[in-house]
């Protein structure tokens, strides 16, 4: 293990340093960390206890056996907050958690198609499209040429629309008909509300 030596005593290296959540323990001031020479302090009900001394702030948190810790450093004065520190980060942990959990990833699916596709192979996939779409995810349509089938690209492109049209009823076209490359691609997102 590597141990870096400041004055003589050891400390652990910077990525050591690392919290849930990706912040890190230095990003918050608490209590000694603080150096601003004047801060304005905030109580633990939130009532506005005025600027003072960092130090006379340290005290009145060391009164109530809690911590300060600087919240706003970019403010004039920086501000800090009297609150017990692992409380504030467990909570801050919880809003984190809160906050996966409630937004919702979409996904996107794709399907091939080649331009000589035959109509029921086209059901079959329009189907299989309807289920990803049924589901909230959205659905990447890409038409494949090989070879001498780059001849007939406009010809092909009914190929698409033919197959955005069967969705038609519970999609919409997100991005339209596009060339990458060597393929055709479009885009369906589901209807809203549905």
């Amino acid at each position: 293990m590597l141990w870096i030596l400041n004055c003589g005593r050891p400390k652990l290296p910077a990525f050591f340093g690392t919290v849930t959540g990706g912040n890190t323990i230095s990003e918050l001031l608490i209590n000694e960390r603080i150096r601003e020479p004047e801060v304005r302090v905030i109580g633990e009900d939130g009532a506005q206890l005025g600027i003072m001394s960092s130090r006379e702030a340290l005290k009145i948190a060391e009164e109530h056996e809690l911590d300060l810790i600087l919240i706003a450093p970019t403010a004039k004065p920086p501000v800090c907050r009297i609150m017990d520190y692992g409380r504030y980060r467990y909570e801050q942990v919880k809003k984190e958690r809160d906050a996966k959990k409630k937004q919702k990833i979409v996904e996107v699916k794709e399907i091939r198609l080649s331009p000589n596709i035959d109509t029921n192979d086209l059901n079959t996939k329009s189907n299989n499209a309807r289920k990803f779409l049924d589901k909230g995810n959205r659905v990447k349509v890409t038409l494949r040429f090989r070879g001498r089938e780059m001849a007939h690209v406009n010809a092909t492109k009914g190929v698409l629309d033919e197959f955005a049209g069967t969705l038609a009823d519970i999609s919409n076209v997100d991005k339209p008909a596009k060339m990458e490359g060597r393929s055709m691609s479009i885009v369906l997102a589901p209807k809203p509300g549905k």
